[in-house]
């Protein structure tokens, strides 16, 4: 009686051995414990690059832990009715191996272990590599790979929490809160940001669709692709593991069989017993042992690959807010009272502090950034100085800049950038009252010449009224402008309104006492009404009457010789020809002619 009972004791310690390696693992992954935090405030990006890893897969493996992989395999074995296929394929392909193996093979088989050893391969061969088998456990591993994954793809975000805890570990206490925080919560976005979670076609042989959104979706993805994968794969591992036990079944057991029981048909020899072992209840209880075999093993090397990319990505998040913000991370890094101040910086005003930072770098250097910091510029640079002030700071490349024009021009900053008047002159040669005096002006080309003019002068225009100023801003140059100012600086109350009467109703007039040494002349005379009467007045000829009046002014003292010159050089000209002429006809009249001496002598 012993000896019957063999076969089955057998069975069930084949399979009791085959289940162990699946169930260790899920027990073991239930009580590995979360690696120590401290681990996250590596010194370097590597180690700080394998704690992610580490706390990651921690998280995935206690999430995971609870999977009964035998239970899904049980389920989906059930809604196939895979028992009644392996039944199906058995009767077909033993009939097919008996009516293709001759009368004495089959009664070798029962004399021979060689020769039932290879029936029995025979048989399995064609029921596990099977189009139908195939089909059937690919459907199968992909409705579990779907309950496994979709365990997955929330075990993954279910992770991000210690990972994001691991990743402010090792930011902040270089860096400060706020750096943190701002690369946590753009690393939880990469966490949330999963594509499509329950649409994924892992069938085998399918193409997966969709794209990776971010550390979640990159996980799901490789979920999928793992699951595909599994699923064209997993008929051969069916193949190599029921065929080695059933090998082992049909050659240990032949003889027990013919003795506890002569019913076998002598003709067929072991196909039988190949037939009866492949059908019974053990030999399939270990095929959806090796299933779920298989499955857990996949889970848990892709838990791995899943850890793998979140420290992958999360450390790449890091990099690019790193390179991004590099100056100002370098500071804080090393500078105590700068990392305090970054601290304290609004996640909003981020982008501004790395321009500001790069302005002052670039023109004063990192003892400049730390002199502002002190003074508090750069914390006003960055919280309150208006858009329009950094376009200027932009164009200048200098904070410095910015900041005494945002002085200078107050609300009206954004003028002094439409109008390009920082283009013109520095903030230095304004006063808030002048810069407003030429703003209300409200004409481009106005305001253009006179932010062109230097201080002194432009403070001296703007002594004109609205109408008179803006009259020759549009009409006079800048330098012209500059020249009119020194006019109305140098002469007197009655002189100066003159000019300016003159000038604004011809400004042609003004090229007339543009140049430096006219005005100087004029300034000189004196007699500055009479000097300014003579070179403004319009002579469209020579008249004799005028020069020789203008001659006496000169004559007496009252104007400079210069304006002379200036005011009349045709008439000069001709003097000084007729003069030379004069001379030399006088020299010819009263020089001696000498007599010639012609000698003879007597």
């Amino acid at each position: 009686m012993l000896r019957a009972y063999r076969l089955p004791v057998s069975i069930l310690l084949s399979l009791t051995l085959s289940l162990a390696p699946v169930l260790e693992p899920l027990h073991a992954q239930t009580s590995i414990p979360l690696p120590d935090i401290e681990a996250c405030k590596a010194q370097d990006e590597e180690a700080f690059r394998s704690a992610i890893k580490a706390v990651t897969t921690s998280a995935l493996r206690t999430n995971l832990g609870t999977v009964d992989y035998d239970a899904l395999v049980a389920e989906q074995w059930r809604k196939n009715n895979v028992s009644q296929l392996i039944d199906d394929r058995v009767d077909i392909a033993v009939a097919e191996v008996r009516d293709e193996s001759s009368w004495g093979t089959l009664l070798k088989s029962l004399a021979y272990k060689e020769q039932a050893q290879k029936l029995a391969t025979e048989v399995a061969e064609r029921v596990y590599r099977s189009d139908a088998m195939k089909t059937a456990i690919a459907d199968l591993a992909t409705a579990v790979g779907l309950e496994v994954g979709g365990r997955i793809e929330q075990a993954t975000r279910d992770a991000s929490q210690p990972a994001l805890q691991c990743l402010q570990s090792y930011l902040g206490p270089r860096y400060g809160a706020t750096v943190s925080a701002i690369v946590r919560d753009d690393a939880q976005r990469d966490f949330a940001g999963a594509s499509d979670a329950g649409g994924a076609d892992i069938s085998a042989g399918s193409i997966l669709r969709e794209s990776s959104a971010g550390i979640t979706g990159a996980a799901i993805l490789l979920v999928r692709r793992q699951l595909a994968n599994l699923a064209r794969s997993v008929g051969q591992r069916m193949v190599g593991s029921v065929l080695s036990r059933l090998v082992s079944v049909v050659a240990g057991g032949v003889g027990l069989v013919l003795i506890a029981k002569d019913l076998w048909d002598l003709r067929y020899g072991v196909l039988p017993i190949i037939a009866s072992e492949m059908k019974s209840d053990a030999s399939k209880d270990q095929v959806r042992a090796e299933l779920a075999k298989s499955l857990s093993e996949q889970m848990r090397s892709h838990v791995d690959e899943i850890g793998a990319a979140a420290a992958d990505r999360v450390v790449e998040v890091w990099r690019d807010f790193r390179s991004a913000h590099l100056k100002a991370l370098e500071l804080a890094e090393t500078n105590q009272e700068f990392r305090t101040f970054l601290d304290n910086v609004r996640q909003a005003d981020l982008g501004r502090l790395d321009e500001v930072v790069g302005l002052v770098l670039a023109s004063e250097g990192e003892t400049g950034v730390l002199t502002r910091l002190e003074n508090g510029t750069l914390n006003e640079a960055i919280t309150s100085l208006p858009e329009p002030a950094m376009e200027i700071a932009r164009a200048t490349r200098s904070l410095e800049t910015a900041l005494k024009w945002s002085a200078v021009a107050g609300n009206n900053i954004s003028a002094v950038v439409e109008y390009g008047i920082y283009q013109q002159a520095s903030p230095d040669s304004f006063s808030t009252y002048t810069l407003q005096r030429v703003l209300a002006l409200k004409d481009r080309i106005a305001i253009a010449r006179l932010a062109g003019v230097n201080r002194d002068a432009r403070e001296i225009l703007l002594e004109l009224g609205d109408s008179s100023l803006l009259g020759l801003s549009r009409s006079l140059t800048s330098d012209e402008l500059a020249t009119l100012s020194s006019y109305l600086t140098g002469l007197k109350r009655e002189p100066r309104e003159r000019v300016l009467r003159a000038v604004a109703a011809s400004p042609a007039k003004m090229q007339v006492l543009a140049s430096e040494g006219v005005r100087n002349a004029v300034v000189a005379s004196s007699d500055q009404n009479a000097a300014v009467e003579m070179m403004l007045r319009n002579d469209t000829s020579v008249d004799p009457t005028k020069v020789a009046s203008d001659f006496k002014l000169v004559w007496d003292g009252r104007v400079s010789p210069s304006l002379l010159v200036n005011k009349h050089p045709l008439s000069l000209g001709a003097l000084a020809v007729a003069l030379v002429i004069l001379l030399l006809l006088l020299r010819r009249l009263f020089s001696v002619r000498r007599p010639s001496k012609i000698g003879t002598d007597a």
